[in-house]
């Protein structure tokens, strides 16, 4: 594209963007825009000049806070951002979300969360997946000179590197990470520079000039068209006012803003639209109230939309899950934890070409429990994807491409590597739903819990981390008829899940699987043995603890497992507590870091009337997991001290 035809598109982009900020910051200092106002102004440039060469629909986009002009250039009506400013109820998230968090999933715009880094490989997985079915797409993902020292900046880098993705890391280098000045972010002479380290190509431009932007961006294009590959470009820029509105910036001195301001890219851009597209000033004059008097009309428009109800706006962070479909049926006969796991992964992949397994050494290795095993001689290595060890960037890569036709299943080697994920997960896939209104189906496999001397880091259960970021649903299966039918329902559920496997339970006990296909029955709790003396729930590896003490016991008890931790179906256990006056709650995690408090929370909100004795919780103490056998046998509750607890709570009843 010649500069006429580019600046004639640019400028006007540029001027709409920075006359918005005008706009909201006017906005704010009335009280009428709230929340952290980020300031683009010197960005204009940069952001337009980024985004050109890509195609609004096709292409992936996951932007920042400071790319206002990227939006407006890739499709977001300017009415749809001033009202998302005002968080009115025309906003995009209908009042739901911060003022740059927006986007615009079925234009694979995605919105953006606070945290740095998170959004890259969201791009990277996004993209991967759009070219995997066919889609000739290219991915844009942005991240300032701050942000490209988080781990996720390296992570998704390096996994669009090691993939070959053809996506495009823009690093919007600025000068400061909020107020910290970039001597102190890093040493080396540019950020370019560390695409070397990742094998591939980079470029620093200067992000005052919208069309070297542009022009860069789109030789990378040329580039990664012939050869898909990512590149890494740093576009200098420079911040004309402080992070955001609330900002003086007073920790730059005058003489620095005096000399920012002497760059401003919009009079760069002005200038050369006088140059290549018409030198007529007057023209340009009139084209610029006119715009400046749209704006106006559509900030006068928004100001009359009515403030978002709590009564009319959803508030859901589960996409609904419709049960007008079954899968197929499966049986077998005498099969173990591990046997169903390996079994439901090859029907999912069997059933659905557009799914894949990825994760840690789950190819030729079989990943680390062997319940892969054999799968990648069958899928062969697009469906089974080894990954490098970067829990964070491949939870993002799977969350992206869930948006672009894929449906991944992601094996954690641990749960207590899931760790690693917590903002990836629990922040970003959590929400994404609520903040979104499109579904992320997403299936996460967690082996955990103790018994098997793995120490500290290797055994962790992690059930209650996990049930407290809400749009997460979680399973947690005991028996090999309901590990399959965790893995499939979880699989076709269209909100992330996540299924715990008790490593203990890998090779507990054989049970026959008969599956008849219908999804809906598999959404409820599961009851083991029905009693009148007491209510006990037990997950895990607690399950067969729990029956061996009640089998050699002179009373009756009903043994539940709640199966599905969140969302809970509780009602039927509840009514159990009601007719037997009792519960006991056993779980292996320590006591404040499971779910048992919270069962027995709600017993005593849903049924204080009808307990004849206070609730009772067993657990491990709130300490790591010792790793030699003797300290590991003295921490995990045991049918000893479950029987002991029956005991005292009942009485002898016969």
């Amino acid at each position: 594209m010649e500069k006429g035809e580019f600046y004639s598109t640019a400028y006007p982009a540029m001027y709409v963007a920075r006359q918005l900020d005008i706009r909201f910051k006017e906005l704010f200092r009335k009280g009428l825009v709230k929340g952290t106002v980020i300031i683009a102004a010197g960005n204009e440039a940069s952001s337009v000049g980024m985004a050109m060469p890509f195609t609004p629909g096709k292409d992936i986009a996951a932007l920042l806070h400071r790319n206002l002009g990227s939006h407006l250039i890739l499709g977001c009506d300017p009415f749809s951002a001033v009202c998302q400013y005002m968080a009115n109820a025309q906003s995009p998230t209908h009042g739901k979300e911060g003022n740059v968090h927006f986007g615009d999933t079925d234009a694979l715009r995605f919105p953006m969360v606070s945290h740095l880094g998170s959004m890259l490989a969201v791009a990277v997985g996004s993209t991967w997946s759009a070219r995997r079915n066919g889609k000739d797409a290219f991915g844009l993902t942005v991240i300032g000179d701050g942000g490209s020292s988080t781990g996720q900046f390296h992570e998704a880098l390096n996994m669009a590197s090691v993939n070959k993705v053809p996506v495009v890391f823009m690093i919007e280098n600025n000068g400061y990470a909020f107020s910290t000045p970039v001597e102190n972010q890093y040493c080396c002479k540019s950020l370019s520079d560390r695409a070397a380290g990742y094998g591939i190509k980079g470029r620093t431009v200067n992000g005052l000039d919208a069309y070297e932007v542009y022009s860069a961006v789109t030789d990378a294009l040329e580039l990664m068209a012939s050869s898909p590959q990512p590149v890494l470009i740093e576009s200098m820029t420079v911040r004309l006012e402080g992070h955001a509105v609330y900002d003086n910036a007073e920790y730059i001195s005058d003489e620095v803003k005096a000399e920012n301001w002497k760059k401003d890219p919009i009079v760069n851009a002005r200038a050369a639209y006088l140059e290549h597209c018409s030198s007529d000033e007057q023209e340009l004059a009139e084209i610029e109230k006119e715009l400046c008097g749209h704006l106006d009309s559509l900030v006068s428009d928004a100001l009359k939309v009515a403030r978002p109800s709590a009564s009319s706006v959803s508030m859901d962070v589960f996409a609904p899950v419709k049960f007008d479909k079954t899968v197929k049926p499966y049986s077998a006969k005498n099969v173990r934890n591990t046997n169903a796991i390996n079994t439901a992964l090859g029907h999912i992949l069997d059933e659905n070409s557009n799914a894949f397994v990825c994760g840690q050494d789950v190819g030729k290795y079989g990943s680390a429990f062997k319940t892969c095993k054999g799968l990648i001689d069958k899928y062969g290595s697009q469906k089974i994807v080894d990954t490098p060890i970067c829990e964070a960037g491949t939870v993002g890569f799977c969350l992206g491409a869930s948006q672009t036709g894929s449906l991944p299943v992601m094996e954690f080697q641990f749960a207590d590597f899931s760790t690693e994920a917590v903002t990836q997960l629990g922040v970003n896939t959590g929400t994404w739903f609520f903040r979104s209104g499109k579904g992320a189906q997403l299936l996460f496999r967690l082996p955990n819990g103790g018994g098997i001397t793995l120490g500290a880091f290797h055994s962790a259960e992690f059930d209650g981390l996990w049930s407290r970021f809400p749009g997460l649903k979680l399973f947690y299966p005991v028996t090999p008829q309901e590990t399959y039918e965790a893995l499939i329902a979880g699989f076709y559920d269209p909100n992330p899940c996540i299924v715990f496997e008790h490593k203990l339970l890998y090779w507990g006990k054989a049970g026959d699987i008969e599956f008849d296909g219908d999804l809906q029955k598999i959404y409820r709790p599961r009851q083991y043995i029905q009693g009148n003396d007491i209510t006990i729930i037990a997950t895990g590896a607690m399950v067969e603890q729990t029956l061996n003490a009640v089998s050699s016991g002179n009373y009756s008890a009903s043994v539940w497992n709640p199966f599905i931790l969140n969302p809970l179906s509780f009602e039927p256990i509840l009514d159990s507590v009601r007719s037997t006056g009792r519960l006991l709650v056993v779980q292996e995690a320590g006591e404040t870091a499971g779910m048992g408090a919270h069962f027995v929370s709600l017993a005593v909100q849903k049924c204080f009337s009808q307990l004849k004795c206070s609730p009772a919780l067993i657990s491990a103490p709130d300490t790591p997991v010792p790793f030699a056998k003797e300290l590991e046998s003295a921490y995990l509750p045991n049918e000893s001290r479950i029987a002991a607890a029956i005991a005292k709570m009942i009485g002898d009843v016969k």
